[in-house]
C-alpha cells in the first residue's frame, strides 16, 4: 500500500507510537466520487450521501456530501438550528423560499451557491418538473439538525408524501 493510499482507523490524532504527527498519515484526504456514503439520513424524493463526515475522515466541525432531488420535489418549511448550510448547484434549477411565511424566494442554476444561515425557516424545491436537481452540500457540523415548522402555510406545497427520516420528522406527528 503506498502512503497515499495508506489509512489508519481508531488513532489519536496527534501522534502515532513512533512520535510522528498524525498529520503524516492522515493529512489530505481524498475521497472519490464514486465512494460517497449513502449510510446517511435518506428521504423520499431526495438521495443524499456522505463524502466527508466525523465517521469517514475524523471530520470535527464540517460535513459535506451530494445529494440528488427528484424533479418538481419539495420539502416542508424547516430550519438546521445554529447549522449553517451552503448548497452548491452541479445541475438542474434549485428554488428556495424562506421567512416566517416563505415570502422569500430565490432561485439557483448551475455554478450557483446558495448560503442558508442559522434559523431561516426555508423550503427546498426542485423547479424542473422534468430534471433531477444534483447539488453539493455543507454543512457547518457534523450533527444534522432539522427543525420542522408546522404552523406555516407554504406558498408551495410540500410532496403529499412528506420527506421523512431521522432528520425530517412527519409534520403530523
Amino acid at each position: 500500500m503506498s502512503d497515499h493510499e495508506h489509512e489508519h482507523h481508531g488513532h489519536d490524532h496527534g501522534h502515532d507510537q513512533g512520535g510522528e504527527p498524525r498529520w503524516k498519515y492522515d493529512g489530505v484526504r481524498v475521497i472519490k466520487g464514486d465512494q460517497l456514503d449513502p449510510n446517511t439520513a435518506q428521504t423520499p424524493g431526495m438521495f443524499r450521501q456522505a463524502a466527508i463526515n466525523h465517521a469517514r475522515v475524523g471530520a470535527q466541525k464540517i460535513w459535506a456530501g451530494t445529494v440528488a432531488i427528484e424533479p418538481d420535489a419539495k420539502t416542508g418549511v424547516h430550519h438546521h438550528g445554529a447549522l449553517e448550510s451552503v448548497i452548491y448547484v452541479v445541475s438542474g434549477k434549485a428554488r428556495m423560499r424562506w421567512g416566517e411565511r416563505l415570502e422569500f424566494v430565490a432561485e439557483a442554476g448551475p455554478g450557483d451557491f446558495i448560503f442558508v444561515p442559522p434559523y431561516v425557516p426555508h423550503q427546498e424545491i426542485n423547479a424542473d418538473p422534468a430534471n433531477p436537481l444534483q447539488c453539493v452540500l455543507v454543512r457547518s457540523d457534523n450533527e444534522a439538525v432539522v427543525v420542522n415548522i408546522t404552523d406555516v402555510d407554504p406558498v408551495e406545497k410540500p410532496e403529499a408524501v412528506y420527506w421523512v427520516d431521522p432528520i425530517h420528522k412527519d409534520p403530523a406527528g
